[in-house]
């Protein structure tokens, strides 16, 4: 590494993640439908950068046809746009299809047929090259044991994956830190679990400056060109404490039970590769974009094999945590009792705060269900008929998107087989719940404004504390339980040490709830929020500057400006006195926050929306509340709760 390069990273260090790279700077699962023309896929990963260039190193971009068989077509930016070669043939690379061009904010893709046919739909996976990542190397090999090629992860590589590409054909070896030894291999194309013949390494295992290869053909053949692709194992990132760790390349022990193996890796995963080394199962590839819900189906993709995208009905292989993932199945597939298992997992982004919030929320009003624009991808959906008594519904990516809840009731979760909601549209939005007027606030989680924390209860235990990933301390968390119903599994809300009820209009009462911390919050049993087996939601909210804002005020019986520090206003407004009894109303910018009537839903009632009613108005640095009858958002005296965002 250079003089230069190294200035630069150290000077980039406070940006977060790998030598100043958070998790959207280096790798992006990215959905899309083909178009049969060029389409430009803008995912953020800068790829055209080269030598000193620390804002683009180039990588590795990854397509596969989902709803239909079809090759797993790999371009990377050493190779080149005209060179694609498939983790599920051994042959060399060809120049068809071809790659359109490796873009500062993406890929472009040609009008080709094989990964851009209009009236199909395709995943993508894109891997910057960085350190404490993921690299790309090429060399021609030279047939002699021992060779030791150098690489820039600038750590300890955790899994290697090797193909010879051109002057001839060959398996895809599979080096990874979770195999028997370094004298083992196994091979990405085929699904024979580790082996030892032909030892590929060398009986060596990588360094943080070169990695061994034997004089093997599938890795050093002599005057074979290769490609390796090497992921780093670095859980910890630089800080040593994981809040920067970007990858993970691990193993874990099958114990064949639907409660398996939890794997803590000190933040939540996005994207798991996952192979038995003793069965012959195929590799397996999921990933929090197209479906790896908590309990729910997941989508699986196989780099082994042309085969399309399946749902695995009745089976969640990975589930991710808020530390990392578990394994909820005893498929042998990823859960064999006694068997051993190797992963690479992705930590799930993005881990840079928001600086607007149209980054992170939505509104739009629709009247069908065609897909609409939200401009990122969303990780909860809470929407509500406007002109009918229908809703409020939420749903959310981690519950998977035929899971719903009602705000406005203790009913437990319910599922709709028939299409509520679809998550899968990257940065459009779906839902299917109606015809009618709807309103749709749709939110994306981010450090500093919103998380979402799934969690199975205790019991046993009294309290627990449970891990998030806000990393600031929540001021405002509204949970429920998923599983059960009635009075006491109604909609709990936190605020400070008290608690209210979001289906509800009572007061606040204070129960001494423990106050959250950056890191963790508590799972109170006296509400039924922690009792075994039982499965809960929680969403998390805190003030982002300039972003969003949790907090309080006391009423004066007229009008008086809640001062939000915003700059443009707020689109969106929630308010329930928590003094007394009260509705939790709403507020948008799409129905209208004006300096006349503005339209209020409730979240704890299916009532339609009340249009003659003017309680809050405009102001550039938060909102307005006035003392109107038909609300009482501002008693003089009254103490109030709300969340705004800009």
């Amino acid at each position: 590494m250079s003089i230069n390069r190294l200035m630069q990273t150290a000077a980039a260090g406070a940006a977060g993640g790998a030598e100043g790279l958070a998790i959207e700077d280096a790798f992006s699962t990215y959905v899309y439908d083909g178009t049969s023309s060029t389409q430009t896929i803008t995912n953020g990963i800068n790829l055209v950068g080269e030598g000193d260039d620390i804002t683009g190193e180039g990588g590795l971009v990854w397509l596969k046809r989902r709803n239909g068989s079809g090759n797993h077509f790999l371009f990377d930016t050493l190779r080149g746009t005209n060179s694609n070669i498939r983790t599920n043939a051994i042959n060399g690379e060809a120049d068809t299809p071809s790659l359109g061009s490796f873009d500062s904010t993406g890929f472009t893709l040609t009008s080709d047929i094989n990964y851009n046919q209009s009236g199909n739909n395709y995943v993508s996976w894109t891997f910057r090259k960085a350190p404490r990542f993921f690299d790309v190397v090429t060399y021609t090999g030279d047939g002699v044991n021992g060779r030791q090629i150098v690489h820039d992860l600038g750590v300890v590589p955790g899994a290697i994956i090797v193909k010879p590409y051109a002057g001839d054909s060959g398996r895809w070896a599979v080096y990874h830190r979770g195999l028997t030894s370094a004298a083992y291999t196994m091979n990405l194309d085929e699904t024979f679990g580790e082996f030892t013949t032909g030892d590929r390494w060398n009986s060596t295992d990588p360094d943080d400056v070169t990695f061994t290869v034997s004089n093997h053909g599938s890795v050093n053949a002599s005057g074979v060109s290769y490609v390796a692709y090497l992921f780093a194992h670095d859980p910890l990132g630089p800080s040593g404490d994981g809040s920067d760790g970007l990858i993970s390349c691990g193993s874990y022990t099958g114990n064949g039970s639907t409660d398996g193996p939890e794997i803590d890796l000190g933040w939540e995963t996005q994207w798991v590769l996952v192979k038995g080394t003793d069965n012959s199962f195929n590799w397996l590839m999921v990933d929090n974009i197209r479906g790896m819900p908590v309990d729910g189906d997941t989508r699986r993709l196989f780099p082994n094999t042309t085969d399309e995208e399946t749902t695995a009905s009745g089976f969640t292989y990975v589930k991710p945590t808020s530390t990392g993932f578990k394994i909820v199945t005893d498929s042998s597939f990823t859960n064999a009792p006694g068997a051993n298992y190797i992963y690479v997992a992705i930590r799930r982004g993005p881990m840079r705060p928001p600086e607007s919030g149209s980054e992170v929320f939505n509104i739009e009003l629709t009247s069908d269900t065609s897909p609409y624009s939200v401009g990122f991808p969303t990780d909860m959906w809470i929407a509500k008929e406007t002109t009918r008594t229908f809703g409020p519904f939420v749903s959310d990516r981690l519950r998977g998107e035929t899971k719903f809840l009602q705000t406005h009731s203790a009913d437990a979760e319910q599922v709709d087989s028939f299409g509520l909601v679809d998550f899968d549209l990257q940065d459009d939005f779906k839902q299917g719940a109606s015809s009618q007027p709807l309103v749709n606030w749709n939110f994306r989680r981010a450090p500093g404004f919103f998380d979402v924390v799934a969690y199975t209860g205790e019991g046993d235990v009294g309290n627990s504390v449970v891990n998030h990933n806000l990393a600031v301390v929540p001021e405002l968390i509204i949970c429920k339980s998923r599983s059960d119903n009635g009075s006491g599994y109604r909609w709990f809300v936190q605020y400070g040490e008290s608690f209210g009820s979001l289906n509800l209009t009572d007061s606040f009462s204070d129960v001494n709830w423990p106050t959250p911390t950056t890191t963790t919050f508590t799972a109170l049993k006296a509400l039924n929020l922690n009792l075994s087996g039982k499965t809960y939601i929680f969403y998390l909210f805190a003030s982002l500057s300039g972003v969003s804002k949790v907090g309080s005020y006391t009423g004066n019986g007229s009008s008086q400006t809640i001062d939000c520090g915003f700059t443009s206003g707020a689109r969106f407004i929630m308010i329930k006195r928590s003094d007394s009894t009260g509705d939790w109303y709403v507020w948008d910018t799409e129905r209208g926050i004006i300096a006349g009537d503005d339209p209020f839903l409730e979240l704890n009632t299916t009532d339609a929306e009340v249009t003659n009613d003017d309680s809050v108005d405009p102001d550039s640095a938060g909102f307005i509340v006035n003392q109107t009858s038909t609300t009482n958002v501002n008693v003089s005296g009254g103490e109030y709760i709300f969340l705004a965002i800009a």
